[in-house]
């Protein structure tokens, strides 16, 4: 049963604050206790230590929520800042991009605060391999290089005349662009050497036999892009298994002026 959750009500703030992951088929409350059944087994609630197992299934803490100040404006949401005793790993969507995440080891601790840089992502389950997608082309993340003069098995070379950017790095993802964007691979290294008739960018990867334009996408890594949008709808999750206290969630964001 995916996206099936138990709804509780608090009479504190008369709402319904917190969506649980398991299912019971009945539930009482005796003695200052909570009891559930399922699969025709009895439970009680809140008297182990371990959070978030229910009917032996472990589950993970998920916070829902969206940063929606001045929503006229186009922004760029740059980083996050968790006020809390851990940190929690984050998936960033806005209306214009679906590729934002940070990964809870780079959360740094500075003043009492969680902090980290919002990084992109096309396939945030595996974050680090092809980074882009069709809605980060038009960000400033994408840069073009040019059109090869040839190629070989891992090699793009280019004519003597032909500057490559100073911006390009080792660890970048390049792109063809024949048809439609298609993923290369990542610089592994960039040779210049005029003199001896040496201009090329060696990547890792399959390079298309004949010459095209070649475009590249930032070091994910390396670079803080964030994500471009009107709001930002965040979804953190933490998996430990004992109590985790979080109070609030800041995001440092900037007007994008194109």
């Amino acid at each position: 049963m995916s996206n099936v959750y138990t709804l509780t009500f608090s009479e504190g703030v008369q709402g319904w604050p917190s969506f649980y992951s398991y299912v019971p088929e009945f539930m009482l409350g005796m003695n200052q206790y909570l009891y559930s059944f399922n699969g025709g087994n009895l439970y009680r609630h809140n008297t182990n230590s371990v959070r978030n197992n229910f009917y032996g299934t472990q589950y993970n803490s998920t916070i829902k929520s969206v940063i929606n100040e001045q929503p006229l404006e186009n922004k760029l949401f740059k980083t996050l800042s968790l006020d809390g005793d851990a940190p929690w790993s984050a998936v960033l969507d806005t209306d214009l991009q679906e590729t934002g995440f940070i990964l809870s080891e780079r959360f740094i601790k500075k003043e009492a605060s969680y902090f980290a840089f919002v990084r992109n992502s096309k396939n945030q389950a595996s974050p680090y391999a092809n980074p882009a997608g069709a809605s980060q082309y038009p960000l400033r993340s994408v840069q073009g290089i040019g059109t090869s003069s040839s190629t070989g098995t891992g090699v793009i070379n280019y004519p003597l005349t032909f500057t490559i950017p100073k911006s390009l790095n080792v660890g970048d993802s390049v792109y063809h662009n024949t048809s439609s964007p298609t993923f290369v691979g990542t610089v592994t290294a960039i040779d210049v050497d005029i003199p001896n008739g040496i201009n090329k960018i060696s990547v890792s990867g399959t390079v298309p036999v004949t010459n095209t334009y070649f475009f590249f996408v930032k070091d994910s890594i390396a670079e803080s892009n964030g994500v471009l949008g009107h709001y930002c709808v965040f979804e953190l999750t933490n998996t430990s298994t004992s109590e985790v206290e979080l109070f609030v969630v800041e995001s440092e964001v900037m007007k994008s002026f194109p």
